[in-house]
């Protein structure tokens, strides 16, 4: 019987098992194609990405407020079960995602190579932040730590709120702004840095003999620079003199403005980022699928057609 399925008039064995070995490895390959765009709402656009994406954004969501809930302690005495059991859930699902994010990721052109490029992607600080969601929950069942230091552990799925950049493309797009402008923001930091350390020495040199006990260091008016210059004014400490007055009046003008610099430059970053990912998205022909952008590309066309020979 196996002479004859293999019989002159059939493959042989080897083009039989190589034929066998390319389709196991081509439904591999696309099986894992599957996970990582699953996984990765920026690469899909269908029912089941937007189902998973929904379900492990609204699970973090949920962590977080149990983690909230469980630190009132009449809620925690009455529905402790309920939270072990919700947390057990929660690690079990946690876990999954992060093996077959690891599993998945070598379809990525970042990340090659089985082993390597596994590494690579589990020190991301993605990566680390989803490891740090569940982790901590096993090693409280291996090392049997202090149910109070367990509850602190826990408060580590915090960091995956950060993570919502990567379930969400309208949070992807502010952290690409962010990316984008981190040289301006930065020099818009250093500026207000710069202001509060002039305010405060502006403001004790003024102040300090009038008030001598409210004005005491340079530092001690940090505090006083940064309360007026975000305009929250809480009161504790206050210019008595008519020079200091004048100071601090000028100073808080001066805050205004500077403050609204980072504000500016988040708006044409912004700006920036939705032109760029409309320039994406682009308009296509309906007739021969080129970009709307290649102009005249239908003129061209004719003109190649009336130009050839008859």
């Amino acid at each position: 019987m196996f002479l004859y399925i293999f019989s002159s008039d059939s493959e042989s064995p080897k083009d039989f098992f190589g034929k066998s070995f390319g389709q196991t490895l081509f439904m591999y390959q696309n099986t894992k194609r599957k996970v990582h765009i699953l996984l990765h709402p920026e690469l899909g656009e269908s029912k089941a990405d937007k189902f998973v994406n929904a379900f492990i954004i609204t699970l973090i969501i949920l962590n977080v407020i149990a983690v909230m809930l469980e630190t009132v302690k009449p809620l925690h005495e009455k529905y402790e079960h309920f939270f072990d059991y919700f947390d057990q859930v929660s690690v079990f699902i946690f876990t999954v995602e992060y093996v077959l994010r690891v599993w998945s990721c070598t379809h990525d052109p970042r990340y090659k190579g089985s082993i390597k490029g596994r590494i690579k992607y589990m020190l991301t600080p993605g990566a680390l932040i989803d490891l740090l969601a569940f982790l901590p929950s096993y090693f409280h069942k291996a090392l049997k730590f202090d149910l109070r230091i367990l509850r602190l552990l826990r408060f580590m799925r915090f960091f995956r709120l950060f993570r919502l950049t990567a379930y969400t493309k309208s949070a992807q797009m502010i952290f690409n702004v962010f990316r984008s402008r981190v040289n301006e923001l930065l020099l818009s930091f250093i500026m207000v840095v710069f202001l509060i350390i002039i305010a405060s020495c502006l403001l004790f040199f003024a102040e300090h003999n009038a008030q001598p006990e409210t004005f005491s260091s340079i530092p001690a008016t940090i505090w006083w620079a940064v309360v007026t210059l975000t305009t929250t004014g809480y009161g504790d400490m206050a210019p008595h003199t008519t020079l200091g007055k004048v100071l601090a009046g000028s100073i808080m003008l001066t805050g205004v403005a500077l403050f609204a610099l980072p504000a500016g430059i988040i708006t044409v970053g912004f700006l920036d980022e939705f032109r760029f990912n409309k320039k994406l998205k682009g308009h296509n022909c309906p007739h021969c699928g080129k970009s709307l952008d290649d102009h005249f590309h239908h003129e061209d066309e004719e003109i190649n057609e009336a130009s050839r020979p008859v």
